[in-house]
């Protein structure tokens, strides 16, 4: 397969579950023409427990395999995987960055009730989240800080919601 003859970019969603991850992750692939990969959408597939820590890690190393070679090839790919420490956001920047791509990264965040809300409304979970659990990850959950920003590219689309580039 030929490279594409535009710059590979690397697009990392980070966020919490309810932030709004998703939403996003498919405005920008399908404005920009990106392959997404996101581990729930998989493990739904499968029918597997979206909470299963060791096959989401499969997942998501599979999913990484694939976006290493689709990167190679010049494309633009969309990491929705949550990325809750600076380490995993670290090691996709360094790699996209060896392989020549430009790497976004999009923070999205809510407060624990309104992460809770949306969590609850889409009802994917079973056993529901509860408010504890969503307080905890809160706590978990390393944000970027302004200098961690300062390490990505600008993003192509400023602002999807709005329509402009």
């Amino acid at each position: 397969m030929e490279k594409s003859g535009i710059e590979p970019r690397l697009i990392i969603v980070c966020g919490l579950p309810g932030s709004g991850k998703t939403t996003l992750a498919k405005v920008i692939e399908s404005r920009l023409r990106a392959v997404r990969f996101s581990p729930d959408d998989w493990m739904d597939a499968l029918s597997l427990n979206i909470y299963d820590e060791e096959s989401r890690g499969k997942i998501e190393a599979l999913q990484w395999k694939f976006g290493q070679e689709l990167l190679g090839f010049g494309l633009t790919v969309i990491i929705e995987w949550g990325t809750w420490g600076r380490s995993e956001r670290d090691t996709l920047r360094l790699r996209a960055r060896a392989l020549g791509a430009a790497v976004e990264l999009h923070y999205l965040s809510a407060p624990v009730d309104v992460l809770l809300d949306r969590i609850q409304r889409r009802g994917m979970e079973q056993p529901p989240i509860e408010r504890d659990t969503v307080s905890r990850w809160f706590e978990m959950f390393q944000a970027p800080t302004p200098e961690e920003m300062a390490l990505f590219d600008a993003p192509l689309v400023a602002d999807p919601a709005s329509g402009s580039n």
